[in-house]
């Protein structure tokens, strides 16, 4: 086993692997046939299901109604209307009076019927650019919820690539526990033999026996950390509790982790131009100059033009239904002209108002290139320092796997005491544990700052 260990260290992660069916012990969705996942499987389905990506084209498709609501406001508005009312007067002496065969009849009508019918348009001629101004708000609204799906969508790729690639180092991490707990308990057996021959103390031994136990616990923490990735990434998916699932192991080299980085202030004059959080405050600034617009037209007359068509009816009229219709049908039309002098402030108010959000949203836009660039330059010297990490890890694996050689040839022929062999093994972990640490983070590092740079819309890392 300490030879497999050996072959595994010494590949150095540049041999293709097969895709294993993973069959986690530790997972609580253990299944005999699971689907993997690749990353770009993965990101394509949280594009589609995830709730948060949802609730955003939700708050999209909102955007674009209320674009539709101010293109309506600029039209004229007609309504139709009728009323019937029933009157009584109790003290009415007073009526109608007929002779008939010489006999007069006097009929006093206390209740009534009244109908009106009519109908009313009205249409807003100017207001101070108000309707206009508020159409182009909306419509810069519309195109800001576009970019903010695109910057949700954005994160939750982002997001999936971090949990994706920690995924990976840790699968690494296994393998590597797992030859590590193989050499502890070949190196107990080994103790057990010397102490059958006096060639071992028992505390020595027992030494062993804990190195093989912290082993153990390694693997199953490590198992356990890997569990818990592969979970949040199922969370992220929306995937629900019964479904299994796993993940594609792709082959990953170490040229990849000592590629190129990309240049730090190509990044962010790219990112400038692509990434939707800065185009987002930058609408958000025209967006507040049309408010304020918007704000200043209370100062300004409005004027808006009214028509109308009404006719009436009356039960007590000697006329029937229709000709009372036809003789009280009137038609009216006119112009309104509204002039503001004094509203308590309000509009100075809301002017003011209006230049401060101006403000903030100019100050927004220099916050938000601030912490892209923040966010950037901090993966680009984790890029760096990790790159510089892995480069002194090759050698430093290379340089304690030849020290543990010949640590455990010494101590299989007795001239190297326990002390020794544990503390060359703990140096070789050490330093294999730091290899796939830096190697991983150097390559997820990488791809977020293409990914900033917007070169193609996804992660990619060999998927096979």
């Amino acid at each position: 086993m300490e030879k497999v260990m050996n072959l595994f260290i010494k590949m150095k992660g540049e041999a293709k692997r097969l895709v294993p069916v993973c069959l986690m012990a530790v997972m609580p969705w253990v299944v005999s046939a699971q689907k993997q996942w690749t990353l770009q499987e993965c990101i394509d389905y949280a594009m589609q299901n995830n709730i948060t990506l949802q609730k955003a084209r939700l708050s999209q498709q909102s955007a674009a109604e209320d674009v539709k609501g101010a293109k309506g406001a600029l039209l004229p508005t007609l309504s139709a209307s009728a009323n019937q009312s029933f009157g009584y007067r109790p003290w009415q002496d007073a009526g109608t009076t007929t002779v008939t065969n010489g006999t007069v009849n006097t009929k006093v009508d206390k209740t009534y019927l009244n109908g009106s019918y009519g109908i009313n348009a009205q249409w807003t001629v100017w207001n101070g650019n108000r309707n206009t101004n508020t159409l182009k708000v909306n419509r810069l609204s519309e195109q800001m919820s576009e970019l903010e799906v695109q910057e949700t969508a954005n994160n939750i790729q982002e997001r999936i690539a971090q949990l994706y690639v920690q995924i990976l180092y840790l699968d690494e991490s296994i393998k590597v526990s797992e030859a590590s707990l193989e050499t502890s308990k070949k190196n107990e057996e080994r103790g057990r033999d010397m102490v059958e021959v006096g060639k071992m103390s028992k505390s020595d031994l027992a030494q062993l026996t804990a190195q093989r136990s912290s082993d153990e616990y390694t693997l199953v923490d490590v198992k356990s950390q890997l569990a818990n990735y592969k979970l949040q990434l199922k969370q992220l998916l929306e995937l629900t509790g019964d479904e299994s699932f796993d993940v594609v192991i792709p082959s990953t080299t170490d040229e990849q982790a000592l590629g190129d980085i990309p240049a730090l202030q190509t990044v962010f004059e790219q990112a400038v131009i692509s990434r939707p959080e800065i185009e987002t405050t930058k609408l958000s600034i025209k967006s507040s100059d049309l408010n304020v617009k918007i704000a200043k037209a209370g100062w300004l007359p409005s004027l808006s033009m009214t028509g109308g068509v009404t006719t009436s009816t009356n039960s007590l009229s000697a006329n029937n239904w229709g000709n009372q219709m036809k003789t009280n049908f009137n038609t009216s039309a006119g112009l309104t002209l509204s002039i503001p002098i004094f509203d308590g402030r309000s509009t100075k108010t809301a002017v003011n108002k209006a230049k401060i959000q101006q403000q903030q949203a100019l100050l927004n836009l220099q916050d938000a290139q601030k912490t892209l660039y923040q966010t950037i330059e901090g993966y680009w010297l984790d890029a760096n320092t990790n790159q510089q990490r892995f480069r002194t890890a090759l050698t430093t694996v290379d340089s304690e796997q030849q020290s543990y050689d010949l640590l455990s040839e010494k101590f299989n022929l007795g001239l190297t005491n326990i002390v020794e062999l544990m503390a060359g093994k703990d140096r070789l972990l050490s330093a294999l544990h730091s290899k796939l640490q830096s190697k991983y983070q150097t390559i997820l590092n990488q791809q977020l700052l293409k990914f900033y740079a917007g070169e193609g819309a996804n992660f990619t890392l060999n998927e096979q």
